[in-house]
């Protein structure tokens, strides 16, 4: 059992209304924020682009590479700013950000090869063979009795790794840097890439498997 299933009745009733009463809080402190950023308040600019500019970058890099991921960031952040006065708070300020620049990041894709498919792969495995973090209910892959420190040290594979991610689909690269390195909630990125969870969890599979086999596949070699 988890430690939230051993806690009392009051207790946890006690938590949870402190949960909620700190959500509140941060939902508040964000209003504020977003009204200081529709004001043109420059500190409050700045603070926004602190906190998320790092995070933007990578999620543009994911989906459409090194190259434009600069340049989609920053039409991202001109069109948030337009349409900041619109915004309803249906979602973190966060997701909504990350969200815009998913589109635009999706849309340099489009327009830079006519001919590639941003999600290609994924429909082909039913959704119920994933369990709800994408990792597949019958995997049986045989690891190397290796770290994954001592595996991230080697600088050759290092080199055979990033050259598969950025070979993957551009959804899989987005979707495996949201949730396995950005630590973001499946909710938030179904929102973020426009797709359902049973979806983002096919994603992941996918793009882990091709991530190990590339591993496996050195190992092999050597």
């Amino acid at each position: 059992m988890t430690q939230l299933a051993n806690i009392d009745p009051p207790k946890m009733d006690l938590l949870q209304n402190r949960m909620k009463f700190f959500s509140k809080l941060k939902s508040r402190d964000e209003q504020r924020l977003i009204k200081q950023l529709i004001d043109g308040e420059k500190l409050a600019f700045e603070k926004v682009v602190s906190e998320y500019q790092n995070l933007m970058i990578s999620v543009a890099r994911a989906i459409v590479g090194e190259a434009f991921a600069d340049e989609v960031v920053q039409d991202a952040w001109i069109s948030a700013i337009k349409a900041l006065p619109k915004f309803e708070g249906r979602s973190s300020l966060k997701t909504w950000l990350l969200h815009i620049v998913s589109n635009g990041a999706k849309s340099r894709v489009r327009r830079e090869n006519r001919h590639s498919s941003l999600d290609e792969g994924w429909q082909s495995v039913s959704s119920d063979k994933f369990d709800n973090t994408g990792h597949r209910y019958d995997d049986v892959f045989a690891w190397e009795q290796a770290t994954p420190e001592a595996i991230l040290a080697n600088d050759q594979l290092q080199e055979i790794i990033e050259q598969s991610f950025q070979k993957l689909p551009a959804q899989q690269r987005a979707a495996l840097t949201l949730y396995d390195l950005e630590g973001i909630e499946m909710k938030e990125i179904c929102n973020i890439l426009d797709v359902s969870a049973s979806n983002v969890r096919v994603l992941l599979h996918r793009a882990r498997t091709t991530l190990h086999q590339s591993i496996e596949k050195y190992q092999d070699n050597k």
